[in-house]
């Protein structure tokens, strides 16, 4: 990406007090699940609505009060995720790596912690009761009113992925129009057959 460079940890928190650190946690854990009865799954990854409505990791900006990276991590998961988040502790040997953005002075530090899967299943479960839940996380505005339908028949448009189909509903007639709503499939590189 434009305007990040990788550093070291080291590196990181010796740029001075006129930088900002945030970090964010990969909770994950083993799942022997199958998808529709037939896809073996590897894990379960936990990723919430951010503020502005894209999906990202827990975490945020610490503080220098909160002692050490880790403990301000702890604090943010605490404060996301509620009461099960303290079945666990991010520590320093979850860390994976640092990025610094050129323009703000802000380095983000990036965890992975290896949980059981009732430990995120618990964590999931009580995310909603957590302090900061709506606040820090979820879409920042009001949606847009719903707008009306147009009053045409739905076509039914199937889409070959892999080894199974997917159909996706449009209301327009004229196949002219969907590479305008739908992107071609060449641009999901490994999922077309």
């Amino acid at each position: 990406m434009a305007g990040l460079r990788r550093l070291g940890l080291e590196e990181a928190l010796a740029l001075g007090p006129n930088w900002r650190h945030a970090c964010h946690a990969l909770l994950y854990a083993p799942d022997p699940g199958l998808l529709f009865r037939r896809i073996p799954l590897r894990y379960a990854v936990l990723m919430q609505m951010r503020f502005d409505g894209r999906l990202g990791f827990p975490g945020g900006f610490v503080e220098l009060q909160d002692g050490s990276l880790e403990d301000g991590l702890n604090r943010e998961l605490s404060e996301e995720l509620g009461e099960a988040a303290g079945a666990f502790r991010v520590e320093r040997a979850d860390y994976r790596s640092s990025h610094a953005a050129s323009g703000p002075h802000v380095v983000a530090h990036f965890y992975a912690k290896r949980l059981t899967l009732e430990q995120l299943t618990a964590v999931e479960k009580g995310a909603p009761h957590a302090k900061d839940h709506g606040l820090e996380v979820g879409p920042a505005r009001k949606p847009p009113p719903p707008q009306p339908l147009p009053a045409r028949k739905p076509v039914l448009v199937p889409v070959s992925l892999r080894s199974w189909s997917s159909f996706i509903w449009t209301t327009d007639y004229s196949p002219a129009s969907l590479p305008a709503k739908f992107p071609p499939l060449s641009s999901f590189p490994g999922l077309c057959s």
